[in-house]
């Protein structure tokens, strides 16, 4: 009986080995079979690239990698033009064979290739531009990651313009040009030679970046200008427009006032922001900051330069996109013509003040030729301090917005005037009016608009007029 169990165990030992060296078997042949079939399809992968121009896995075509480690010039991309086209199949499709020629076939300067001019140039040539001048002596610090398209960690310490050129060599076809310089007056067209498009992105002295405005404007070159991008948050602010027409933004209004001083007036699209920002604080200037020379020459304000305003990091891409956009459109011969938001708005603000000039008539009972606010008043009031609502709750947004001095008894000025509801301008109004009677009886007495609407909305006027305040002394 033993000797029946023992027997039997073997057997089982024996049958469970067998069925392990089995599994093991078919496991190896499929782990081998699965290595062969990835093999051949990747070989049918590549002769597909080579026949048919498809992008799959096409960066196997370009040989080995390079090493890491190396610090020479980055390895350009070089297919046919079949596998271009593919890439820019969307753009074919959107701008069509004659528009995407002209766009492959421009050349585009990027004077400052910092957080806007580093995006403007990585999607011009994603977009299929063929020949881009980097122009910037600045480098890569810790505090460019926030914002720059290109740079990375192992990047600090090295200069920009070669960053981003790595980076289009590893993306497209292009003739890239990269200077570690700066434009000065006295060069003239030395970095602007053979430029379609000139982008100037923000430079620390506003002088040298209205020198090359003016140069650029002298010489029949059409250049693009990005203004302030630090110091704001709301990308729905975010508007191009000729810099004649620029509104709320110190940079476009200091980079205006020294262009008219020069002759120029208007002609150049610039990229800005009609956001107004709240409690700014500038970070502090280092001794070594001062030392480097004059301050207020280098910035907007007194006592800061450009780069030291704290900066969001998506507001400068959105710039750059923004520039990127609009100088494909003119290169494609589709150029965008005032975007309709900003008719909107300016019909708008424009509608607003006539009613208050009405308004403001009926109540000196005589005809106004002028009122103290203009239309870009109009636009601060209604959208910047009162955010398109009306100052009595709920806060709606009103069916037919209207302007109202708050306190009638007063004369009518930015901080006080507010956005109703047309209606209930029609009861402000007659309130004021009754108890304006009342005082001058002596059984009357004046009512204030505190005792008409509340003492919150008068808080909340108060405020407001605070919140204007801070708008002048930034405009200012």
């Amino acid at each position: 009986m033993d000797n029946f169990r023992s027997h039997r165990a073997q057997l089982i030992a024996v049958a469970l080995a067998t069925s392990v060296a089995t599994a093991g078997l078919i496991a190896s042949y499929n782990a081998y079979y699965r290595s062969i079939k990835r093999k051949e399809l990747n070989e049918e992968v590549l002769r597909s690239i080579q026949s048919k121009g498809s992008n799959f896995n096409f960066q196997k075509l370009q040989g080995p990698p390079q090493d890491p480690e190396a610090t020479s010039t980055p390895r350009s991309l070089a297919y046919n033009e079949e596998l271009i086209r593919e890439q820019l199949a969307r753009n074919y499709a959107f701008f069509g064979e004659e528009g995407m020629q002209k766009i492959r076939g421009g050349t585009v300067v990027v004077i400052g290739c910092g957080g806007v001019g580093s995006w403007a140039a990585i999607m011009l040539v994603r977009s299929g531009l063929s020949k881009i001048r980097l122009v910037d002596f600045d480098y890569v610090t810790l505090s460019s990651l926030n914002r720059h398209a290109t740079a990375l960690l192992e990047d600090v310490g090295t200069p920009k313009v070669k960053c981003i050129e790595r980076t289009i060599k590893s993306i497209a076809t292009c003739e890239v040009d990269a200077r570690v310089d700066v434009w000065r007056k006295e060069d003239g067209g030395a970095h602007l030679e053979g430029a379609d498009w000139v982008i100037v992105d923000a430079i620390d002295n506003i002088q040298t970046k209205v020198d090359l405005l003016k140069y650029c404007n002298d010489n029949g070159i059409k250049v693009f200008a990005s203004m302030g991008a630090g110091a704001k948050s709301d990308p729905t602010r975010v508007q191009i427009s000729d810099i004649s027409c620029t509104i709320y933004d110190p940079l476009a209004r200091s980079v205006r006032r020294r262009l008219r001083l020069l002759g120029v007036s208007s002609g150049i699209p610039v990229v800005y922001s009609t956001e107004v920002p709240g409690d700014v604080k500038l970070l502090p200037l280092d001794e070594d900051e001062f030392k480097k020379g004059p301050v207020k020459e280098l910035g907007v304000f007194d006592d800061f330069r450009v780069r030291i305003l704290p900066v969001l990091g998506p507001l400068p891409s959105i710039f750059g996109l923004h520039i990127a956009t609009y100088i494909l459109c003119e290169l494609a011969g589709k150029p965008i013509i005032n975007p309709l938001p900003i008719k909107g708005r300016r019909k708008l603000y424009e509608r607003l003040w006539r009613d208050l000039l009405h308004r403001e008539e009926k109540l000196a009972g005589e005809t106004l030729n002028r009122i103290p606010l203009d239309e870009d008043d109009i636009g601060l009031i209604f959208e910047d301090i009162h955010r398109g609502r009306s100052v009595l709750p709920p806060h709606e947004v009103p069916t037919k917005p209207a302007l109202v001095r708050w306190d009638l008894s007063r004369p009518l000025t930015l901080e006080n005037c507010v956005v109703m509801e047309e209606k209930d301008t029609v009861k402000h109004i007659k309130v004021w009016r009754e108890g304006l009677e009342g005082a001058n009886d002596s059984a009357g007495a004046f009512i204030s608009p505190a005792e008409v609407w509340g003492s919150e909305v008068d808080a909340i006027v108060g405020r407001r007029a605070k919140e204007i305040k801070k708008v002048q002394d930034w405009i200012a």
